[in-house]
């Protein structure tokens, strides 16, 4: 365990890999379930500014980035969500607001149905959950095509496929993951390669995330607080992932909140997706 800056890395062991976790700041807690590639450090931009009034807790989901990758060869949705929990355990924490965008909001939107106890709010921005879409075959079509493209010509390939063909901004999207990646080079801890990181994501995560149906009623039984977040950028166009924000916002009666930019704004925009971010986190804990 480190501490510097006001900043405490860890890790925690759990179902048979190590979860490299850091946190920031005092206060109630905001736990950030990273996206595709699992790197917790792609918020490490709006946890600094949410550190003044949260405490903010990132991870590096198994498999992927400083965590290491020894049982994930099922990916499986509710373990990802036992490891959220493990990470809270670990800094002392029972239960806090949950944030995730791509894959990790359907781990979120996960965490709400099966781990309940551990959930104060749920914000959910743009679940890739291809099953809520009226034209879910070919959406579900799509992955699954993506994901036979990496057994033909490998992973990168594929994850090439997948950016250009899920109506991201692509450009965008490159240029905000710039610093995150020389971050990486620099890091101190090592990663898991980019390679790998392709392979995990694609042959591992993209199916059953995308494939992926939350159970609407339970978590209405359940009664834990959520929000459905879409950015600027996917309603302007009305991106499929922003038509599946609007339906599964409707479908749990919640609010749907617009945060600032695109799909990775958090790294790009840090300091509006953070005011927006910050107004939904005073909601959840109100």
């Amino acid at each position: 365990m480190t501490d510097t800056d006001g900043l405490h890395a860890g890790w925690v062991t759990t179902e048979g890999d190590d979860l490299y976790y850091e946190v920031r700041g005092n206060g109630k807690p905001l736990l950030m379930i990273p996206p595709a590639g699992g790197d917790g450090w792609q918020y490490s931009f709006v946890a600094e500014i949410l550190a003044d009034e949260y405490r903010v807790i990132t991870f590096d989901r198994r498999g992927n980035a400083r965590s290491t990758g020894h049982e994930p060869q099922n990916f499986e949705i509710t373990q990802q969500s036992r490891d959220a929990v493990a990470v809270l355990r670990a800094v002392g924490e029972q239960s806090a607001v949950v944030f995730g965008n791509s894959s990790g909001a359907v781990i979120a939107l996960d965490m709400a149905r099966t781990q309940p106890q551990a959930v104060r709010a749920v914000v959910a921005h743009e679940a890739p959950l291809a099953r809520l879409h009226p034209m879910a075959r070919r959406w579900r079509r799509f992955f699954a095509n993506v994901y036979a493209t990496a057994f033909r010509f490998g992973p990168s390939l594929a994850a090439l496929r997948f950016m250009l063909g899920a109506q991201l901004p692509v450009a965008k999207m490159i240029r905000a993951t710039a610093p995150v990646n020389r971050h990486r080079r620099a890091s101190a801890v090592p990663y898991r390669s980019d390679k790998q990181a392709a392979q995990v994501l694609i042959e591992h995560e993209l199916l059953p995330v995308s494939n992926y149906l939350p159970d609407i009623n339970g978590i209405k039984r359940d009664d834990v607080k959520m929000f459905v977040a879409v950015s600027e950028y996917g309603l302007s166009r009305r991106a499929w992932y922003a038509q599946v924000a609007q339906i599964l916002a409707q479908g749990l009666n919640c609010e749907l909140i617009t945060l600032p930019g695109h799909h990775g704004s958090f790294m790009d925009m840090p300091s509006e997706f953070s005011a927006a971010l910050r107004g939904v986190i005073d909601q959840a804990w109100a």
